[in-house]
């Protein structure tokens, strides 16, 4: 149900700008959580005594939001192909039912294509620059980044339609927050696969709950995610599942911290956090819009018009979560 104060849906009479458009097509408000798990990234390594590059960490970011808007360019497109887009007469914009670009006839299929491509290419020659400053580890975490981006919405493999959607956006999410690390720390270390695990997974809840106000227009045409094979009341288990796992997730790391045997913190540059520290407790006020989102998604799940509020609180989640791990980070290291 739209509302006066709803944002209104772009078109070609509004964007006259041909730059405008191709930029506002890659929905750059919602590259924030990309933004957040490099952060996230970063202060695993500083944390763990890596010297804080600012060119190959700006690198990282950049290359890393062109990805993330490539990947939104091309979900539009397959979501065109399918239907989905077009069919969806109940979507809450900004943030669900794509970006409506192809559907107002702002650009052309074509077009959004070619931005999709084009977003790639210049990530995929980024990349390899970035191969020689962060070694070849580095290699594998973007190949995964790009498989999981494509694979997600285009077929043959079609993930998300497959029911495999959230555990490949957490993967994906996760390798955000390692790439970034190894950027800086030139190595894999076991401190940013603990941090990125909480938030990769709170990061999934926000397509899983985007996918109620979509269920019907992705179940006409195809898209079988677990939102749309099971009963609104029923999916909205899955949500606070993902919510159980991201909480078990942070307690986990904490936990290794309190019973590892050697100091928690780093005290040279050579060594790292070997779990998470006491202070990443803090994180868990995360959870609070989160649950409140739980409460009004088993609220509203039969009627998602009424979502709004509770993708948003889930957005903040997704977002707090990340910045208050670095914050305890950081400063369990005494770098601020």
């Amino acid at each position: 149900m739209k509302t006066a104060l709803a944002p209104r849906e772009p078109s070609l009479e509004r964007l006259a700008n041909p730059a405008l458009r191709y930029l506002l097509a890659t929905r750059p408000a919602f590259l924030t959580i990309t933004l957040a798990g490099c952060l996230l990234g970063f202060a695993t390594a500083v944390a763990g005594g890596a010297a804080f590059g600012w060119k190959r960490a700006l690198a990282t970011l950049v290359l890393a939001l062109l990805a993330h808007a490539g990947i939104n360019a091309l979900n539009d497109y397959c979501d065109h192909l399918n239907g989905t887009d077009a069919r969806n007469t109940q979507r809450i914009y900004p943030y669900t039912g794509g970006s409506r670009f192809i559907q107002n006839g702002v650009l052309t299929p074509r077009q959004v294509l070619g931005l999709a491509v084009a977003l790639f290419a210049v990530t995929i020659a980024g990349g390899l620059w970035l191969l020689s400053v962060a070694g070849a580890g580095l290699f594998w975490i973007g190949l995964a980044g790009l498989v999981i981006g494509w694979a997600y919405s285009a077929p043959p493999l079609q993930l998300n339609s497959r029911g495999l959607g959230e555990l490949f956006v957490a993967t994906g999410m996760l390798l955000i927050v390692v790439g970034a690390d190894m950027v800086q720390r030139g190595a894999f270390d076991p401190l940013p696969w603990l941090a990125g695990a909480p938030y990769a997974l709170l990061a999934a809840n926000i397509l899983y709950i985007n996918q109620f106000p979509d269920r019907a227009a992705d179940r006409a045409s195809g898209k079988l995610h677990w939102v749309a094979r099971l009963q609104p009341a029923a999916a909205t288990w899955g949500y606070g599942l993902i919510l159980l796992l991201a909480a078990l997730a942070l307690l986990g790391g904490i936990l290794l911290g309190a019973y590892d045997s050697t100091p928690a913190l780093a005290h040279s540059g050579s060594e790292s956090f070997r779990a998470l520290p006491l202070a990443a407790a803090g994180a868990f006020v995360a959870w609070i819009p989160a649950i409140l989102a739980w409460r009004q998604l088993r609220r509203f799940a039969a009627t998602p018009e009424h979502l709004a509020p509770a993708i948003k609180r889930t957005l903040l989640a997704a977002h707090a979560l990340p910045l208050l791990l670095a914050a305890s980070l950081l400063l369990s290291g005494d770098i601020l």
